[in-house]
C-alpha cells in the first residue's frame, strides 16, 4: 500500500491499498525492526511520512463505515503453524499438553530458520517432525515469492491473497477428527484432491467425489441449517429461544424463556435451566455466525449469586472449545455479560446480506405523513430479503479462520 496521511494524535496511518476506501495502520502493528528508526523513538510519524510505500496484510475486513485493519508484522498461516518473517519469537499454544509442547520445542529448533520466528497451532500436536518441516519451508517459499513480488510492484498492489474458500476449509479445519470431506463439482474436486496430496496425504482417503445428479447441500440440508443460521430468532430444544441483533458498535443476545415452563421446581430453577441451556447455545451461534466484536448477552435475572456463577461457569466452559480468541468480563450492574471474540472476516449475516434499500437497514421505514397511517398493510411493500441460498457453500467459512493461540516464549 502507499501512506496516504499520518495521525500522531491517533497514533495511527492511513494507507491506500486499492480498495477504495483507505485502511488504518495503527502504531502497534507497524513492525519496528523494519523501520530503521536507530535510536529514535518508536513513532508512528517518525516511521512514515505520507506517500511512503509500506507493505501491510490486512487482519480485519472492513465493517460499516470502518475500513480494513492493517499490519506490518506479516504472518502466514500454514496447516500446522503460523510464520512470522523476520520475528524473532517461537511460540506454542498454550492449549497443547506440556509433554507435546516440549516435543514440539525440541522439533522447531532443529526445523526453523534463525531469520523467522513461528507460532504452533493446536492442529501441531502429534504431528511428525517431516510434516512441520515441510510446512516451514512451504511459507518460507511463500514469503519469498511475497517478497520478490514487492520489490516490483508499483502500490497499491496486491501481492498475495488468501486461497479460495475451499483451500482455506481444508487448510483450517480439515483433520484427523473429521470422518470424510465430501466435495460435489470437478474443478473443487481437482484444486482440493492436489492440494490434500501435497499438504496431507495421509487425508487423503478421507477424500470423497460427490458425483450423484441430488444437489450435495440439498441432501446434507445445509441450505436449511444455513437459513436458519440467518433468522435473528434461536429456538432452544426445552422452548425458550434467543434473540440476536446485531449492531455497528456490537451484536446483542436475549435470552426468553418463550415456552419452556419447567419440570417442577421454583421460578428460580426454571430460570436457571433455560439461561444454562441458552449458555450452550450461544457459543454454538457465536462459532456458526462467525460473529465478533463486542458481544453482550442479557440472561434471565436470576436472584441467587451462586445460580449467576453457575451460569457463567457453563459459558466459559463452552467457549473453552471455541478456537477463535475471545474474553469474558465482568457481569455488570444491570446482569448483563460482556464479552469479546476476535473477528476474523466478515459473519455470515454480513456475507450473505445487503442493506435494505427501503429502509437503509434500520429494519423501519420512518413516515410522518397523516397518509401513512391510513395506508393498509396489504399496500405496504416489505423490505427486501437476500436469500443466499445460491451461495450456501461459503457458511463452511464461518467456523474457519486460523484458530487464535495464546503462546509463550521458546
Amino acid at each position: 500500500g502507499r501512506v496516504q496521511n499520518v495521525l500522531p494524535s491517533m497514533e495511527a496511518a492511513f494507507v491506500d491499498i486499492g480498495r477504495g476506501r483507505n485502511a488504518v495502520l495503527y502504531a502497534g502493528e507497524v513492525n519496528w525492526d523494519a523501520a530503521g528508526l536507530e535510536g529514535q523513538p518508536k513513532r508512528i510519524e517518525f516511521a512514515l511520512k505520507s506517500g511512503d510505500p509500506v507493505l501491510v496484510q490486512v487482519t480485519k475486513d472492513p465493517v460499516g463505515q470502518k475500513g480494513a485493519r492493517l499490519t506490518s508484522q506479516v504472518s502466514l498461516p500454514g496447516r500446522f503453524l503460523v510464520y512470522v518473517p523476520d520475528g524473532s519469537m517461537t511460540g506454542i499454544s498454550r492449549k497443547l499438553p506440556d509433554n507435546e509442547r516440549s516435543r514440539l520445542k525440541k522439533v522447531l529448533k532443529r526445523v526453523m530458520p534463525e531469520d523467522a520466528g513461528v507460532i504452533v497451532r493446536t492442529a501441531a500436536e502429534g504431528a511428525a517432525e517431516e510434516a512441520l518441516e515441510a510446512d516451514v519451508e512451504r511459507l518460507k517459499a511463500q514469503w519469498a515469492e511475497i517478497s520478490s513480488a514487492a520489490k516490483t510492484a508499483s502500490p497499491p498492489a496486491l501481492l498475495y491473497s488468501e486461497p479460495d474458500l475451499a483451500i482455506k476449509v481444508v487448510r483450517d479445519i480439515f483433520n484427523e477428527d473429521v470422518a470424510s470431506l465430501i466435495v460435489s463439482g470437478d474443478t473443487a474436486w481437482t484444486s482440493l484432491s492436489a492440494y490434500i496430496g501435497a499438504v496431507a496425504p495421509d487425508l487423503a482417503d478421507r477424500l470423497r467425489h460427490w458425483v450423484e445428479p441430488k444437489d450435495l447441500f440439498a441432501e446434507y440440508r445445509v441450505d436449511e441449517q444455513l437459513m436458519k443460521a440467518l433468522d435473528r430468532k434461536v429456538h432452544l430444544p426445552s422452548g425458550g429461544s434467543l434473540v440476536i441483533d446485531r449492531t455497528e458498535a456490537m451484536t446483542v443476545v436475549d435470552v426468553n424463556t418463550g415456552k419452556f415452563t419447567g419440570q417442577g421446581g421454583n421460578l428460580e430453577q426454571t430460570v436457571t435451566r433455560n439461561n444454562l441451556e441458552a449458555a450452550e447455545e450461544i457459543v454454538r451461534q457465536l462459532r456458526l455466525r462467525d460473529i465478533g466484536g463486542i458481544i453482550v448477552v442479557d440472561f434471565i435475572d436470576m436472584v441467587l449469586e451462586s445460580n449467576r456463577d453457575l451460569v457463567l461457569r457453563r459459558l466459559v466452559e463452552c467457549l473453552g472449545r471455541d478456537r477463535t480468541k475471545h474474553q469474558v468480563a465482568e457481569v455488570t450492574s444491570l446482569g448483563l455479560v460482556q464479552m469479546t471474540r476476535k473477528r476474523i472476516g466478515s459473519g455470515l449475516l454480513e456475507s450473505f446480506s445487503e442493506t435494505c434499500e427501503h429502509c437503509n437497514g434500520r429494519g423501519i421505514r420512518v413516515s410522518l405523513t397523516a397518509d401513512h397511517h391510513h395506508d393498509s398493510p396489504k399496500s405496504r411493500k416489505p423490505a427486501g430479503f437476500v436469500d443466499p441460498a445460491e451461495a450456501a457453500a461459503r457458511a463452511l467459512a464461518a467456523s474457519g479462520g486460523v484458530d487464535a493461540v495464546e503462546v509463550e516464549p521458546v
